[in-house]
């Protein structure tokens, strides 16, 4: 009886999970759109805002709210799917924007200054694209050890479950899983 009753618990306790996960996911989907259509809204009244200048300033403007909207999409991305990847992808997108603008800005200079003002752009931009990449891997280190330290936990705890017996070694077995993902 008494397993029946810790079986029909940890049943619960699972499609509460289940239910609870699918409710974050759709809910995780929702905002990621809002954050894309909040994205789109804002550029379409930045671009608005640019039509009213002329010559490069005009560039600079709508190239200011590309990259504006490029970035929050990205972000919005990256937050969604919530990787290191993901992360390290919104950073280069993000310095790719960047280097757009300044592009469009050093073309309002000429010679000597011109050369300079795009030398320094894009040393700016790779300087941000490397560091988006170290990024990457530092959060991929740091994500395997932390599986690791989860995973060495884990067996300690179902090593402490191996001196109970019967439903309080089967509580005891499932708890540790629920707790440790497993």
């Amino acid at each position: 009886m008494k397993k029946i009753l810790a079986s029909l618990f940890l049943g619960a306790v699972a499609l509460g999970f289940a239910t609870a996960a699918l409710a974050a996911t759709d809910e995780a989907k929702a905002t990621y759109k809002a954050a894309k259509d909040s994205a789109a809204a804002t550029y379409k009244a930045a671009r608005t805002q640019c039509d009213t200048l002329k010559g490069n300033p005009k560039d600079v403007c709508i190239a200011e709210a590309k990259a504006a909207e490029k970035r929050s999409k990205a972000e919005a991305e990256a937050q969604y799917k919530n990787t290191p990847k993901e992360q390290m992808k919104a950073r280069v997108v993000a310095a790719d924007a960047d280097y757009d603008v300044a592009k469009v800005k050093c073309k309002a200079e000429s010679g000597n200054a011109k050369d300079v003002c795009m030398k320094e752009a894009k040393a700016v931009h790779t300087k941000a694209v490397v560091d988006a990449k170290s990024s990457e891997k530092i959060g991929e280190v740091k994500s395997e050890a932390k599986e690791d330290k989860s995973d060495a936990d884990y067996k300690v705890a179902i090593e402490k479950c191996d001196s109970l017996a019967g439903p309080a070694k089967d509580a005891c077995v499932a708890s540790a899983k629920s707790k440790y993902g497993k």
